[in-house]
Order: C-alpha cells, then sequence, then structure tokens
C-alpha cells in the first residue's frame, strides 16, 4: 500500500498509509479500536477501493482489476473472519467443503479426501459431523481455519483470530498459524490488539493510529520504542495520546440541551 487515503461519511480512517507485506513472513497489523484495521484488510481484498493511493497484491494494482480479475485473485486468498462466520445449517465438514464445492468440480472422494486432510490439521477430524452450535469458541476458530486453507491459498488473513478466546485456546491458535505458514509456505496477515499472541508469531510488526502507520519492525522493536503512542498501545495504558472518548461536543453544553428542549 502506497499512500493510501480512505473515509467514511466525512470520517478519515487512513490519510497517506503505506505498509508492505513480505512474501512468506507473518505480518502482524496492531492498533487501538477504530484504527481501521478491519478496513485495510477490505481494501487489501478489493471489497473497497480507497479514494487515493495504490494497493497492489502480487504486483497487480487492484484499481486496474476487471471483476473477473479480482475473483481470480481472492481464490489465491483464505480468510479467517473474526466471528469464525461459519454456516449454520452445515455441519463441519460441509463448511469446509464449501469452497471447493463452489470453485472446483472435484470428484467426491477427492473432496472428502482435501475435506479430512484439512480438519486434521487443525485437529478436529473427530468433528467432522457436528453442527457448529456443538462447537466450543475455540473449536469454531479452528473449523474456519481450516475452510481457510481447504484451497491451498498462497496469502492467508486472519481477522482479529484471538478475540473472545480463552488462554488455551488461543495458544492453539497461535500454534496453528505458525505451523500453517511454516509448512505450508503461505504469506499471513494477521490482524489483532493482541500484543502477547502477536510478539510469538510476527516477523513484521505495523502499529496503525490516526490514519497512518505510527511505528513499524519487530515485536522487540515496537515495545523498545520511545513513541508515546507506540508505549501506550504497547503496554496497554489508559494514559497517553490515544483518548478513550470519540469525539464529541461539550459535554456540558450537550447536557444542558437535553435539560433544555
Amino acid at each position: 500500500m502506497r499512500g493510501v487515503g480512505y473515509a467514511i461519511d466525512g470520517h478519515t480512517v487512513f490519510d497517506g498509509l503505506d505498509l508492505i507485506v513480505r512474501r512468506g513472513g507473518i505480518t502482524g497489523i496492531m492498533g487501538p479500536s477504530g484504527t481501521g484495521k478491519t478496513t485495510l484488510l477490505r481494501l487489501m481484498t478489493a471489497q473497497i477501493a480507497p479514494d487515493r493511493g495504490q494497493v497492489k497484491v502480487w504486483g497487480r494494482d487492484l484499481a486496474t482489476l476487471s471483476a473477473a480479475g479480482v475473483f481470480a485473485m481472492r481464490k489465491r486468498m483464505g480468510m479467517l473472519f473474526q466471528n469464525g462466520a461459519l454456516l449454520t445449517d452445515l455441519d463441519v465438514f460441509e463448511n469446509v467443503a464449501f469452497p471447493l464445492r463452489e470453485h472446483t468440480n472435484l470428484p467426491e472422494p477427492l473432496l472428502r479426501t482435501l475435506v479430512l486432510t484439512k480438519l486434521q490439521a487443525v485437529g478436529l477430524r473427530g468433528a467432522a459431523d457436528l453442527a457448529p452450535a456443538e462447537l466450543s469458541g475455540g473449536m469454531a476458530r479452528r473449523v474456519a481455519l481450516a475452510r481457510a486453507i481447504v484451497m491451498d491459498p498462497e496469502l492467508l488473513i486472519y481477522d482479529e483470530p484471538f478475540v473472545g478466546l480463552d488462554p488455551i485456546s488461543r495458544g492453539m491458535i497461535v500454534r496453528l498459524i505458525r505451523q500453517m505458514n511454516e509448512a505450508l509456505g503461505i504469506t499471513s496477515v494477521v490482524v489483532s490488539h493482541d500484543v502477547p499472541e502477536l510478539a510469538q508469531i510476527a516477523h513484521d510488526s505495523y502499529l496503525l493510529s490516526g490514519g497512518r502507520v505510527v511505528a513499524t519492525g519487530t515485536p522487540q522493536e515496537l515495545r523498545d520504542s520511545s513513541l508515546a503512542v507506540v508505549r501506550q498501545f504497547m503496554e496497554g495504558s489508559a494514559e497517553g495520546p490515544v483518548p478513550f472518548h470519540y469525539p464529541a461536543p461539550d459535554y456540558y453544553q450537550a447536557l444542558l440541551a437535553v435539560e433544555n428542549p
């Protein structure tokens, strides 16, 4: 991404964003809530277009791609959605098989072999016949990961993979992200605000704030930064340049307006 600018209803999300994802590595993207981390992924997958600047994936400028080109590009990507996004009317097996049924004409024996192989990789082959409602949060996230890799993507994107998980499940997901990256030789992008987990797996990290990248480097380099905004985020401090309150009119005047409509 080069000089990317993007606004929603006049609210600036990105203002001159520069970011590079290295092939074969795990890139962590961090930032306080509301800094546009999920919006960044939508730009990366051509769901939305920047107001200015350039987004290139595998050397192709997304703005130049036709609809067919965008869909072809997305087939080379896998996505682990923040909430798992499992299809509630399908069992675990069919959830993982869904991309294969939509995009290929594989014979059923081969399709079954692929699905079971991916479920084995995430430790859930024995849960193939369960419904999503029968899964714990950590199990659902692992099923979603199996679905994300069933097409053998070159780029695997994780949107807040650790949110809402207990410590054991978080540890499992951390290990799976590392293993998938190493075993499959893919490129991974992990968007999260969970500093300890990203520090275990990321080769490069970016910290977003105020519509820009305010720091980049290894997790250790970010922890050692002297910048106030970086230290506030890495230390989880309530005090610092990142405000707690969303911009609003004067509080006292707003209360007076309620009392004297």
